[in-house]
């Protein structure tokens, strides 16, 4: 079934009213009619089911069903910090990253990012990144839509680091020096309901410097597996270790 995540203004009591681009791929693209069902959310992870009873060509009424009580959001939450990498990688990390399971985004400037994102196109930036994050969200039947948070440096990263219970670093080193258990490791002192930090460096990984920066702030440096990952695929990693451990595990 397909699921729309609705501004709080689209509902009222009893009833939804769907306009924009969702009303446009409910009647355009599906060519759905009174009748069909859809599931609609609030950004709050209230979901519902609707039926449609009227279908215009820019605006769409429809009457709620029953309120849905499942929960398919992880344990824990998760926010993954990515240095900025090149060409549109992070589309692909916020999509992915979505399906999986993360709560929020922080892109990072960091030493060896290759890419600078000029303060002029940051809001264009963003709201590219949070449309990408809606559409994997209804399409992974998702609860909530992650937040993408500002722009920021390894530093204000760093500062922030007080507001998780976790932070993990994916630190390539760590991988080979042999240590490719401390993600799973450091996993067993998670608890439901913790905030977890993964910080992912850039193409190039971190600088020294980033390195001891972090870990003086209180991060843990992990090995995501023995092989070494691409900055696109180490969030992936990340996440379905986690999801593993102490979504499917328990």
């Amino acid at each position: 079934m397909q699921r729309y995540f609705l501004a709080n203004e689209a509902f009222n009591e009893s009833s939804v009213k769907i306009t924009g681009d969702d009303a446009k791929h409910i009647g355009r693209v599906m060519r759905m009619e009174s009748g069909d069902t859809v599931i609609c959310c609030t950004y709050e992870g209230d979901c519902y089911e609707v039926s449609l009873t009227s279908v215009e060509q820019d605006a769409i009424d429809a009457k709620v069903i029953r309120k849905l009580l499942d929960d398919p959001e992880l344990p824990v939450h998760v926010t993954v910090a990515q240095g900025l990498p090149k060409g549109d990688k992070l589309e692909t990390i916020v999509q992915k990253g979505t399906e999986l399971g993360a709560a929020s985004f922080i892109p990072v400037t960091m030493d060896r990012s290759i890419v600078k994102w000029q303060k002029a196109k940051q809001d264009k930036k963003r709201q590219r990144l949070e449309k990408i994050a809606k559409e994997a969200s209804e399409q992974s039947h998702r609860r909530i839509v992650p937040h993408i948070k500002d722009l920021a440096t390894t530093k204000e990263l760093s500062q922030a680091f007080s507001n998780y219970d976790h932070v993990f670093v994916a630190y390539e080193e760590t991988a080979k020096k042999g240590e490719q258990h401390l993600l799973s490791a450091a996993l067993t002192s998670v608890n439901k309901q913790d905030k977890i930090l993964l910080v992912i460096g850039p193409e190039g990984g971190f600088s020294p410097e980033e390195i001891e920066q972090m870990v003086e702030s209180g991060a843990t440096c992990c090995a995501f597996g023995p092989r070494i990952l691409r900055t696109e695929t180490a969030s992936m990693y990340g996440l379905s270790v986690i999801s593993y451990q102490l979504e499917i595990l328990g």
